[in-house]
């Protein structure tokens, strides 16, 4: 057995609990996982799992070394990044976690000219609107919108996303376009059901910003269900802007309220703090942050 390879398996396993997982993650089969760690375990001569026939969990010395694993493979690859970089090529994988929405139309088309530049890099993304623990579950970036809550973790402002109020034409000739956002007390608003998105939609006044209380019978985690409610003449919804383009472009939807327009919300790219991020992952966070 390779030592690395062991490492690598023995890290994998860790993050996900489970051995049939981690050796999907490292590409190999659950038997040979399984081996691997039991070499590893044999040649320190200490035992790096708790066992049963539902579970697996790191023994104290099995966290410790997992502590003290990932770093030392992280500057594994940042070896084998130089390398790649002196050849001017960069190669191998990134996982990537980002919000479903954003993550299947924006963030494809960010990553499809860094993909072509260099076809040696595997990207893995997986998308989610939960939050996903980017080191337990083996991530090398995650793209986040909203503030950081992790303090351990490092985060690059790539953009500030407007969020906007939009209904359709629809909508706004049978129950008629309010004229500012106090009217909105009168109208059905489509909520979010995420912190920030709640009963009251900030604007600006000219006393400053402003909270207006809103109400309506539909809500979602999800910002493209409000906008596919919106358009379909249900309500008025206050999401993201890069959700409802599609649906301006199409005449689906009409901005509401542009000028009294009150909150941004951040994009950032986010990883583990480590002075040796690969050369694969520094250039794919330069390239997000000169797309945005």
């Amino acid at each position: 057995m390779d030592t690395i390879q062991g490492m690598r398996t023995f890290a994998a396993v860790a993050a996900h609990q489970s051995f049939t997982d981690g050796a999907k993650r490292v590409g190999i089969s659950t038997k040979l996982a399984s081996k691997y760690v039991g070499q590893l375990e044999e040649r320190l001569g200490a035992q790096l799992f708790n066992r049963t026939t539902r579970s697996v969990a790191l023994t104290e010395t099995g966290r410790s070394y997992y502590d003290r694993c990932l770093p030392l493979l992280e500057q594994f690859d940042e070896l084998e990044g130089l390398v790649h970089d002196r050849q001017s090529e960069l190669a191998g994988r990134i996982r990537i976690t980002a919000p479903t929405g954003f993550g299947s139309s924006h963030l494809v088309r960010m990553l499809k000219p860094f993909q072509a530049a260099h076809p040696k890099v595997s990207i893995e993304l997986h998308l989610s609107d939960h939050h996903v623990s980017i080191i337990e579950e083996g991530f090398d970036l995650a793209v986040r919108f909203g503030i950081l809550k992790d303090s351990s973790l490092v985060a690059r402002k790539l953009m500030d996303m407007r969020i906007v109020c939009c209904a359709s034409p629809d909508y706004l000739r049978e129950h008629g376009e309010p004229k500012n956002p106090a009217a909105l007390t009168t109208h059905n608003c489509l909520l979010r059901t995420i912190s920030g998105y709640g009963d009251s939609w900030d604007f600006k006044t000219p006393n400053g910003v402003g909270s207006v209380p809103v109400s309506g019978n539909f809500r979602a985690n999800s910002p493209l269900a409000v906008a596919n409610m919106a358009a379909d003449g249900l309500g008025i919804g206050r999401i993201p802007y890069y959700t409802v383009q599609p649906f301006l472009k199409s005449g689906q939807l009409k901005l509401l309220f542009e000028d009294e327009e009150a909150r941004v919300i951040g994009l950032y790219a986010v990883y583990p703090p480590s002075r040796h991020l690969t050369a694969r992952i520094r250039a794919l966070i330069e390239h997000l942050a000169d797309q945005t």
